[in-house]
């Protein structure tokens, strides 16, 4: 690996998670944990049967009980605690894994699993038990309480934070991704106009492969303890 790197950002998706158990995103039959994602992953979802919707995320927040941090998310926690340059992050994921395993320098663009957001305020506030519709916020007292899960249709979290990092990276890492949902998919492309070095680690080639300057292929629990190694020396 390159001595002149400074600034790193890594972006993760659900492949570095499969490997603790969580399904991914959109399995080969379209579906997430036997959901048209259609259902249960859209403002008109909510709208039509927020019961449906509400369980759903319940069931995904209980799973995390179930599931802990693989090499791949403890790899990149000794990434954030050992790297003296400017690290960033970014997850797809809304489950908790890089944070128990330690991450503290992260960003869920897609929101979080441990999360609820009140419809009414715009206020987000831990949350750890089920969310049945209909829940107060505690901040303006609206029964308006949500999964805070970023919609299709709705504006992942801090895009300008992410760009601010890509245009300072001297490497642009994805890890698990499908390449195929944007704007995520997109980064590799902005990381290269800005400069930076992209590598690609991902149990299969993704859609954006082409768009890397070196990919790799195998599971994440061997990819990326092997570059942090590289990294750190």
């Amino acid at each position: 690996m390159p001595t002149d790197i400074d600034s790193i950002v890594i972006l993760t998706g659900a492949g570095i998670s499969a490997e603790s158990g969580l399904a991914t995103f959109r399995g080969p039959d379209g579906l997430w944990e036997g959901h048209r994602v259609e259902d249960v992953c859209t403002p008109e979802a909510l709208a039509r049967n927020p019961a449906l919707v509400h369980r759903f995320y319940d069931e995904r927040r209980a799973k995390l009980a179930e599931v802990v941090p693989n090499r791949a998310h403890e790899a990149l926690a000794a990434l954030d605690r050992a790297w003296p340059g400017d690290l960033l992050i970014v997850t797809q994921n809304v489950d908790d894994l890089h944070e128990r395993a330690g991450a503290s320098r992260l960003l869920h663009m897609h929101g979080e699993l441990k999360s609820a957001l009140c419809a009414a305020c715009g206020k987000a506030v831990a949350w750890a038990d089920p969310l049945p519709p209909g829940s107060v916020c505690a901040g303006c007292g609206a029964p308006n309480l949500r999964p805070d899960i970023v919609f299709f249709g709705e504006m992942p979290y801090d895009m300008e934070r992410v760009e601010e990092a890509l245009a300072q990276a001297d490497l642009f890492v994805s890890i698990g991704t499908s390449g195929a949902v944007y704007p995520a998919a997109g980064f590799v492309q902005m990381a290269r106009h800005y400069g930076a070095r992209t590598l690609e680690l991902n149990l299969d080639p993704s859609a954006g492969s082409s768009y890397f300057e070196e990919s790799r292929l195998g599971p994440a629990s061997e990819l990326v303890p092997a570059l942090v190694r590289d990294l750190l020396g």
